[in-house]
């Protein structure tokens, strides 16, 4: 099969690094054959669709804005606490040379005390609402016009974050880009009806473990059965497998954009993703793609 990724102009950016650029041909043909009735999106939230920094100033993650609302601010427990765990489990999440199935118990371990650590704080929409716009947290550029576009070709959207979910969906609401086709799977807030928190509504999502749920919305599950084509985006190497539970997607095209420790993460994400993006902040290449399979499909 001949290369076809020379089509697609901003693959040949030297930030773009392409292990297999015969495999990622192959699965661009096959999406182009499928058509836009045949493709979903799969994303992770943060540091995906938000940018990873501004001006080398990282981002706060969703998590990170939560820990910003005054109520949690002001909670010298709770701020220590998860500081403390910041500072033990993600070094191990980025790590390169630890395996992801060793990985996966610290994750568990990671969050499981994060939920704890949160019940019986007080927190209101509102507050999380002006956090979300006090934290100036960015989507990457060209966000906006990509999930647009997305919306006009009814392509479906799942946004799959082991992050904050209420500062997930108020992001994408104020960002203008939660539209009717985005459906976003995170870790929810539970309150009673003074607005204590409870903790997370459901079982909780980590970076290695999304994949398990994609089965569990059987709304969206039953929106996407006939789509097997997928583009996968995501900063973390166990974003590459959100979409392992569908077992109809037959082709699945994975976007990795890395940012931090990129000498010694670089060879392990190439093995992952089929396109790696080093420190780019811009939806420039899912969009191309995107465009790719739209036009060569009409």
């Amino acid at each position: 099969m001949s290369d076809i990724t020379g089509e697609i102009k901003v693959l040949s950016r030297n930030n773009v690094h392409i292990k297999d650029r015969a495999n990622l041909s192959k699965i661009l043909q096959n999406m182009s054959l499928g058509g836009l009735g045949q493709l979903q999106v799969v994303s992770d939230f943060d540091k995906t669709i938000t940018k990873q920094h501004e001006n080398g100033v990282p981002h706060l993650s969703s998590f990170g804005i939560f820990s910003s609302i005054p109520s949690t601010a002001q909670n010298e427990i709770y701020q220590t606490t998860v500081k403390s765990l910041r500072q033990k489990y993600y070094p191990i999440e980025m790590d390169p040379h630890i395996s992801v199935e060793d990985k996966l118990k610290h994750m568990e371990m990671w969050w499981d005390l994060s939920e704890k650590a949160i019940r019986g704080l007080k927190v209101s929409q509102e507050e999380i609402d002006q956090a979300c716009l006090s934290s100036k947290s960015s989507l990457r550029d060209g966000s906006e016009e990509f999930f647009n576009c997305l919306f006009d070709s009814n392509i479906p959207v799942l946004v799959f974050s082991a992050g904050c979910g209420d500062i997930v969906l108020a992001i994408l609401k104020q960002s203008g880009v939660c539209l009717p086709n985005v459906k976003v799977i995170s870790n929810f807030l539970k309150f009673t009806e003074d607005g204590t928190i409870l903790g997370f509504k459901d079982k909780v999502i980590h970076v290695f473990n999304k994949n398990e749920y994609a089965l569990k919305d059987l709304d969206f599950y039953n929106e996407v059965a006939n789509r097997g084509n997928a583009i996968v985006m995501g900063d973390s190497l166990g974003d590459a497998q959100m979409t392992k539970g569908m077992a109809h997607c037959l082709n699945v095209l994975k976007i990795g954009f890395l940012y931090d420790h990129v000498e010694h993460n670089l060879p392990q994400y190439m093995d992952t993703f089929d396109i790696v993006l080093v420190d780019d902040q811009t939806m420039d290449v899912p969009r191309a793609v995107f465009e790719y399979i739209k036009n060569s499909s009409s």
